[in-house]
């Protein structure tokens, strides 16, 4: 069965800063705020969240498709996805627009700034969710404000169970917002600073948002995830990086593996500890789509 998985394509070009942000920024002069960062690496990636998700459920063995825009640059992009076996059939190109391009840059710590311009996933709205005998489930990512919402919703008309991972998109929406999302979806997953922002903005703690949906996860990079069931948290422990390379991509890779294991009707701890292998792999790897799996070894003992 297959997963349609609602977000962004994109172009990631990536930085790597040698030093620390925080040495670089005064705290009492972010008011006038100036600073240059000094990058010796530089390299250009496919990514999105769409495309880094679906990568990674394809090499798990599921069957990703992929609800995304691309803009009059984009032709090599959605050769690349069929290439790797993942479908297009919801994947649009958006004439006068690029694809969407994302600069991020990495301090030692993994710390990441990031700008952003969307540019064709500001028309991701055009394309519709419908019902499909062979789609299992969704997911909302990150993608365009009405896109989000539209397919939110539309999941819930079509009787497709859905996560909503607002990741870096969550900004965009009010507490009100906030919680149409939770009472459409039947999962949530954040991590730890988007959660402490989808509790300020709609008023409802961890285990009160847990009652509303049928799970919800909390990533906690470096030191594993919460899964909050009906109000009780079981902590899922990391799993030990070989590396520390990139983390550009870690958290859609572990939603690769949620939906793989939800998909197949595991309990959501289970799934979790399967993400907190992937996204351990992930790590290691520069760039969001250039890690491999070992299926033997990843899955055993899960």
């Amino acid at each position: 069965m297959a997963a349609v998985i609602c977000g962004s394509l994109a172009f990631d070009t990536i930085m790597n800063f040698e030093g620390q942000f925080a040495d670089q920024i005064l705290a009492d002069q972010l008011h006038n705020l100036n600073v240059s960062f000094l990058v010796p690496s530089l390299r250009r990636e496919f990514g999105g969240c769409a495309a880094n998700i679906a990568y990674g459920l394809k090499l798990l063995g599921g069957d990703p498709l992929p609800m995304a825009t691309v803009g009059i640059d984009g032709a090599d992009y959605v050769q690349r996805l069929r290439d790797l076996g993942i479908g297009t059939d919801y994947v649009r190109e958006v004439e006068g627009s690029y694809t969407a391009q994302a600069l991020i840059m990495n301090d030692r710590q993994n710390n990441q700034i990031t700008a952003f311009h969307p540019g064709a996933m500001s028309f991701a709205h055009l394309t519709v969710v419908t019902a499909r005998e062979d789609v299992a489930l969704g997911i909302v990512s990150p993608d365009g404000r009405d896109a989000m919402q539209q397919h939110a919703q539309q999941f819930k008309d079509c009787g497709i169970p859905f996560v909503f991972d607002p990741g870096q998109g969550l900004p965009m929406f009010n507490g009100q917002e906030l919680r149409r999302f939770v009472e459409l979806a039947d999962w949530i997953t954040v991590n730890d600073y988007e959660g402490k922002m989808l509790c300020e903005r709609t008023g409802l703690d961890f285990a009160a948002l847990s009652k509303e949906v049928r799970g919800l996860v909390v990533t906690l990079g470096g030191e594993g995830c919460e899964v909050w069931i009906d109000g009780a948290c079981t902590r899922v422990e990391a799993v030990q990086a070989e590396a520390i390379v990139d983390p550009t991509g870690c958290g859609d890779a572990f939603r690769s593996a949620l939906l793989y294991g939800l998909e197949r009707e595991w309990d959501l701890v289970r799934a979790a500890r399967l993400g907190n292998r992937v996204g351990s792999i992930k790590i290691a790897t520069a760039g969001p789509q250039n890690y491999t799996l070992d299926l033997q070894t990843l899955m055993s003992g899960l």
